[in-house]
């Protein structure tokens, strides 16, 4: 009697339990399938490393004495939709049965489910055995009420015990050394080399090309730039914790042009394949606190991205879809300006973070809240279009992450659910964290008139927007009180700059 169990390209966990022994009776089934590589274009470079990263686990699991079924993009077999795929497998293995783990996407697990009903063979689910919290107990948790994050985490914390000292607290006296946490990188000390082994992958981009799949980016695929195995993400988290770390913290907010990754780790697209567990990358952070080569305020900052936000987002997005999908509490309704595809804007800061993310698949997280989400969430673009580009872009982007973060934190699209406030800022904010405003063509300490920053007009022009809404938000207070108290003659020359800018929003 044999069993089918599917394994999807984000679920690449070696340590789970289906492995731990080979059974002839057992085939798993890989596929690259065209129904996952075209509901958005996906960055060149996403579609190469999730293939290639594939065929490795394949190769790695078939070494091991499991039996293999793989459909690669170009097979003449291959169905290119799961249910058509594994249907030929059934029929060609003869199974009774098929297995296969929680998908983390709405979409794929709908389409599974969907899948399950009409092939009629029974299906068994199971745990994808990565994340700390069960889908089923979150999704209930978050359904009925979305906590703060803040005591999300401090809970995570608890249950966890995780830099949590004898008595029960925190330590170092505090759940948070966020403050600690903002310094602006001039250079110095200088940043880690980029972590990852080239690979040269021209063959499989032929193959995906031959297929007809339509990417956006770079592909480099002579020098792709990111894991492809376990060994390699293992080598990257080390690589990590031994130079990058140890400046996390302090540098986790600051922006500078022509350095995309600073002290960041770029290992979500490793977590998120499930090619490293988080357990594994929070006790490496752990483990250098305690041999006192990274500072708490360090590691506390790293391990909050992990078991809080990480996990946070995830509860957000399984306690609130599928309607989460669809919020959209500001109107926003402009289409996505031009040069999100181009990188071809003089605004300098906006343009190195879109140039980053074409080039690398990447840009950190606060290039992506405060550059192009910012942006985004001032000229009032529609969310469906912004959530279209980052899950598309970012070679970590999967619906479950990508999603709760652009909608929710990016956009405020959800009114208030994921975060207290929207992330909105002018150039101040800018300036402080970045070197961008020097050189600029935009003057970063104008509101309004020829050349001044776009991010200033449009800021004021939001806050302008959403007044009413904004008046019983107390950490909107502050900037609406600023707008409300400027001079009618100001904020009439802001709102023409902002309506100027938005009818030109392709050309700035």
């Amino acid at each position: 009697m044999t069993t089918l169990r599917l394994i999807l390209g984000d679920q690449l966990n070696v340590a789970h339990s289906w492995f731990r022994q080979p059974d002839r009776d057992v085939v798993y089934v890989m596929m690259e399938i065209r129904s996952e590589t075209d509901y958005v274009r996906h960055h060149a470079q996403k579609v190469l490393a999730l293939f290639a990263s594939m065929r490795a686990f394949a190769e790695a699991i078939n070494k091991a004495g499991h039996r293999v079924r793989y459909y690669r993009v170009g097979d003449r077999d291959n169905r290119h939709t799961f249910v058509d795929n594994l249907r030929q497998t059934i029929k060609a293995e003869r199974a009774a049965c098929w297995e296969r783990m929680e998908a983390d996407e709405w979409r794929v697990e709908e389409a599974l489910a969907a899948a399950a009903r009409e092939l009629g063979l029974p299906c068994q689910v199971v745990d994808a055995e990565h994340f700390l919290t069960k889908r089923e107990e979150i999704r209930a948790a978050f359904a009925s009420r979305v906590p703060r994050m803040e005591y999300f985490y401090r809970g995570m914390r608890r249950r966890l015990g995780i830099l949590i000292d004898a008595k029960g607290e925190p330590v170092g006296g505090k759940w948070n050394f966020d403050a600690q946490n903002r310094s602006r990188w001039d250079g110095t000390p200088p940043a880690p080399a980029w972590p990852w082994l080239i690979h040269d992958l021209r063959e499989l981009w032929h193959e995906i090309q031959s297929a007809g799949v339509a990417t956006i980016g770079d592909p480099q695929a002579d020098k792709l730039r990111w894991p492809i195995n376990r060994r390699e993400a293992r080598a990257g988290l080390a690589h990590f914790i031994a130079h990058a770390l140890p400046n996390f913290g302090a540098y986790q907010d600051a922006m500078r042009e022509h350095s995309p990754l600073i002290f960041h780790s770029a290992l979500s697209f490793a977590l998120n394949t499930k090619m490293l567990s988080p357990m594994e990358v929070v006790q490496a952070a752990l483990d250098a606190f305690d041999e006192g080569s990274a500072p708490l305020s360090a590691v506390e900052g790293f391990v909050r991205q992990i078991i809080g936000w990480r996990e946070f987002v995830r509860g957000v997005y399984w306690g609130r879809m599928p309607a989460y999908a669809k919020t959209n509490c500001l109107a926003a309704d402009r289409k996505l300006p031009a040069w999100y595809w181009t990188g071809d804007t003089a605004m300098r800061c906006v343009g190195d973070a879109v140039r980053n993310s074409l080039s690398l698949a990447y840009a950190h997280h606060i290039q992506r809240l405060m550059l192009t989400g910012n942006f985004a969430l001032l000229a009032g673009v529609d969310p469906d279009e912004v959530d279209a580009w980052y899950l598309g872009i970012y070679i970590d982007a999967f619906e479950w992450v990508e999603l709760p973060n652009t909608r929710g934190m990016s956009q405020y699209a959800d009114g208030g659910l994921l975060g207290s406030k929207p992330y909105a800022a002018g150039a101040n904010y800018i300036g402080k964290q970045s070197d961008y405003c020097k050189g600029c063509k935009y003057d970063p300490k104008r509101r309004a008139g020829v050349n001044a920053c776009p991010f200033n007009a449009l800021y004021w022009n939001f806050i302008d927007r959403h007044s009413e809404r904004f008046e019983s938000n107390p950490r909107m207070a502050l900037p609406r009180r600023a707008w409300l108290a400027l001079s009618q003659a100001e904020k009439e020359a802001i709102r023409q700059t902002a309506s100027e800018y938005l009818d030109r929003i392709d050309a700035l």
